[in-house]
């Protein structure tokens, strides 16, 4: 990703940074290599990093002592970061509220609330929905989707995981994505065309992107 990221910057940008699961083997090394990392051509955040207590690969002390030493990294960086979280809301915002970053973030695949949505809101981060948007029984997210302000938006696949419907538990990639802009679309009461202008200009104001770079 780096290395396309750096080849050709139109068409790709790269996020690095160590996941909660790998959490534990994040010596110093691993950290002194993302951080090198971090600093090459069309790298644009720290990232995914966060917590998981779903699956507790690592312990949960640990992956939140890395989380700290990562979001220190994205300070020092002045890079914003990309966060993953599952199941440990309450530790993550009270560490995001203690050490976010001035660039604040993304809470990518995001599956929280309007509490939630409002919290992260006010600490700079934007909110960005995947395939779980489709879902039939997802009613709860939807209607957290509706009340985001349009200017904190995102939408992502998360391939190749989180296919929408009807690909649901199928191999995801970057052409379903429309299908999450129309289930999104439905409940902002806007045209997919629209969504898609808000999210992309949502996307180059985080990146610091100059209007009409993304297409």
């Amino acid at each position: 990703s780096v290395a396309l990221s750096g080849r050709d910057p139109t068409f790709f940008r790269a996020a690095v940074g160590i996941h909660p699961h790998e959490a534990l083997a994040a010596g110093a090394s691993s950290m002194a290599e993302i951080e090198r990392l971090a600093l090459s051509p069309g790298v644009v955040a720290i990232g995914e990093i966060g917590l998981d207590y779903h699956r507790d690969l690592s312990p949960r002390t640990v992956q939140r002592d890395v989380f700290r030493r990562q979001l220190e990294m994205a300070t020092r960086l002045d890079l914003p970061v990309i966060i993953h979280n599952r199941e440990a809301t309450d530790d993550l915002l009270a560490i995001l509220t203690a050490q976010a970053p001035p660039r604040g973030g993304i809470l990518h695949s995001f599956s929280g609330d309007p509490a939630t949505v409002q919290k992260a809101v006010a600490l700079g981060f934007y909110l960005s929905f995947s395939g779980p948007l489709t879902f039939r029984k997802a009613t709860a997210l939807r209607e957290t989707a509706a009340v985001v302000p349009a200017d904190r938006l995102l939408l992502e696949t998360d391939c190749p995981y989180l296919a929408p419907e009807p690909w649901r538990g199928k191999r995801n990639e970057p052409a379903f994505l429309r299908e999450t802009a129309q289930a999104l679309a439905g409940v902002r009461h806007l045209s997919p065309t629209a969504v898609g202008s808000l999210t992309t200009a949502n996307i180059q104001k985080f990146l610091g992107l100059p209007e009409g770079t993304l297409i």
